[in-house]
């Protein structure tokens, strides 16, 4: 379903424990590598605004499905897809294409990935760009129960590590529909219900809003969605606190210079401290929701090169 003029052809990259589906653009310009990592539910697709962008501005662009998408490998162990296997996956790419370090780009929940990887890996990582994931600091307790106290049992994040499968078997039944009622805009303000919103979502007949993809670009997705189901990617969200553990004894501060790109409607929390952890961090605000590649391609795509070539001033 990838048309080759507009996206690039994948190839499978071998690590050490999986095997990863991998877009690659502008090899010519080896030496300046970018590695583009996607959110939930989401795909290398869905940079495709960006990679044309940042080819044409000289850059040797790095697209991976990471594990638990598309054609990578999907493992059924739930704690391989900590952060210590998904930074690693990360550096594994440098290590193939033979780079020491990269700038990283994500979005979500592959914004959350980046932050993470700058600081277990502070060498191998150059610059971070972040879109509608702000770092977090770690904080004196577990994320699930932190986030039950303040957001309730059904919040998506803890629903989805207090009942495993159950969502999961929801949205794998319904996944055209489930893709086509999250990727909007412009949707009113949802009316408080009890149970999972992404369920809602997948049980929902009219979708809220508007959409930010067309109907030939959304078929990607659920393409490939409906091919892995969901359980590998939802098992990001169920080493939330496998990742607390983990990120216990690291230096918090994120040293390396970073843009943070923001939605100006997007209902994910910001975090008011981020300048104390990330000190060399530069803000951008955007008139967009969370969807901000796919709502304002042209706007990102500024913000990010307009940063990247400060950068090298």
């Amino acid at each position: 379903m990838f048309d080759p003029i507009e996206f690039p052809t994948p190839t499978m990259v071998a690590l050490d424990d999986v095997e990863l589906e991998v877009f690659e653009a502008g090899r010519e310009n080896a030496g300046r590598p970018v590695v583009l990592c996607h959110g939930w539910p989401e795909h290398a697709f869905s940079w495709r605004h960006q990679v044309p962008a940042l080819v044409d501005a000289g850059y040797h662009v790095i697209v991976p499905n990471q594990r638990g998408y598309g054609r990578s490998s999907r493992p059924s162990d739930v704690t391989a897809y900590d952060i210590e296997h998904l930074a690693g996956d990360l550096v594994g790419l440098l290590d193939h294409f033979g780079y020491e370090d990269a700038t990283f780009v994500g979005h979500d929940w592959g914004a959350m990935v980046v932050w993470w990887t700058a600081i277990l890996h502070p060498t191998r990582v150059g610059q971070v760009v972040a879109l509608s994931m702000a770092y977090m600091e770690r904080g004196e307790q577990p994320w699930v129960d932190a986030m039950e106290q303040m957001l309730g049992s059904d919040f998506y994040f803890v629903d989805f590590n207090r009942r495993p499968g159950v969502a999961d078997a929801v949205l794998e039944a319904h996944t055209a529909r489930f893709l086509r009622n999250l990727y909007r805009r412009n949707q009113p303000p949802p009316a408080p219900e009890p149970g999972n919103a992404m369920v809602h979502l997948a049980l929902a007949d009219e979708p809220p809003g508007d959409p930010v993809m067309s109907d030939d670009e959304l078929a990607v997705l659920t393409s490939a969605f409906e091919t892995s189901g969901f359980t590998s990617s939802i098992n990001w969200y169920r080493n939330v606190d496998r990742n607390w553990h983990l990120l216990a004894d690291v230096d918090p501060v994120v040293r390396q210079p970073a843009l943070m790109i923001y939605g100006a409607r997007d209902v994910v929390a910001r975090n008011e401290r981020i300048a104390e952890l990330v000190p060399d961090l530069t803000e951008v605000e955007l008139d967009c929701g969370h969807w901000v590649m796919d709502e304002l391609p042209t706007e990102t795509n500024r913000a990010i090169l307009s940063w990247l070539e400060q950068q090298r001033l």
